[in-house]
């Protein structure tokens, strides 16, 4: 009995001391802040990175990235926005981009506290139009079902909040704490590359905010943010939550990738069955990445529906 004590006092200190080498030899997000673009807002929770485009007095549209794109993911479609006339107020999650990582569960909660005190800091006040990609989907959805009278539109990017596909070991690491948190901040980084190690992308833009993501894994803390975020809302259903939103009359335009492999066609059919008064829109040939690969496509869809 005491040497199973010892062996497992030794494989518990071998195992913390490599998490912890892994974990803080990472670079922190200070180090990332000397050329930042936008504005670092203090919050209540943390430090904000915050990036605002188009005319001061047009129409607010907040855009609300996914688990793992930080806000320059909305880059290549900032243009067309600002081109119908949005007033685009983008910023980073917790744990992404140059937003501070701050600890904590983030579950819808954490994610809408998040938003209310951006929401003040920046003096929006009135009603605007709110665009959510991915996971940045199931926040947006939860914003408008809580608050509907705060938004005029909402605008859904392969949003997440229905199906959505991981990787055997990724539902492993989801479900186990403490050995799952082990195995993100370990081999995390090295299985994100390799999920993106072969994706078809040939426009430069597109091949560039693909090495960024790839690059911010790499940054202290992003992983276990990642990894609170698959635990917190992204393990929500939010089909009630969509029929909330549709009881409301909120106009919801919904934008599906036909390659999606992140969020699958599927989720198109469950919102349908939530939300029958919401416009969905279908863009062949698109995957998860629509959002960075069909800029011009997403845009038209905007334009022509709302």
């Amino acid at each position: 009995m005491t040497g199973a004590i010892i062996l497992l006092i030794i494989l518990i200190t071998a195992f913390g001391g490599i998490y912890m080498m892994v974990r803080f030899r990472r670079p922190g997000v200070a180090e990332f802040r000397n050329h930042v673009t936008g504005d670092l807002v203090p919050l209540k929770m943390g430090t904000t990175h915050v990036t605002r485009y188009g005319p001061e007095d047009g129409p607010v549209l907040v855009c609300i990235h996914g688990l793992s794109t930080p806000s320059y993911v909305w880059e290549p479609l900032i243009p067309y926005l600002t081109d119908l006339g949005y007033r685009v107020i983008a910023y980073d999650h917790f744990g992404r981009g140059h937003s501070d990582r701050v600890m904590g569960r983030q579950s819808a909660a954490f994610f809408l506290r998040h938003l209310d005190q951006l929401l003040q800091a920046e003096g929006v006040t009135g009603r605007f139009t709110l665009m959510g990609y991915s996971m940045g989907g199931a926040i947006a959805s939860a914003f408008a079902a809580r608050s509907p009278d705060r938004v005029l539109a909402l605008i859904l990017l392969a949003p997440a909040g229905f199906d959505y596909d991981v990787s055997p070991m990724a539902a492993f690491v989801r479900k186990w704490p403490i050995i799952g948190d082990w195995l993100q901040e370990v081999f995390g980084a090295r299985l994100f590359r390799a999920a993106f190690s072969d994706v078809p992308y040939t426009d430069p833009t597109a091949q560039s905010i693909v090495a960024r993501m790839c690059a911010e894994a790499e940054t202290s803390g992003t992983l276990a943010a990642m990894l609170s975020s698959a635990r917190g809302i992204l393990s929500d259903d939010q089909t009630e939550l969509h029929q909330t939103i549709a009881a409301t009359g909120l106009p919801v335009l919904a934008i599906w990738g036909s390659e999606d492999q992140s969020i699958p066609i599927s989720s198109m059919g469950r919102l349908s069955q939530a939300n029958r008064k919401a416009v969905q829109i279908e863009l062949d040939g698109a995957d998860h990445g629509l959002a960075f690969t069909h800029p011009a496509s997403v845009a038209e869809a905007i334009e022509d529906n709302l």
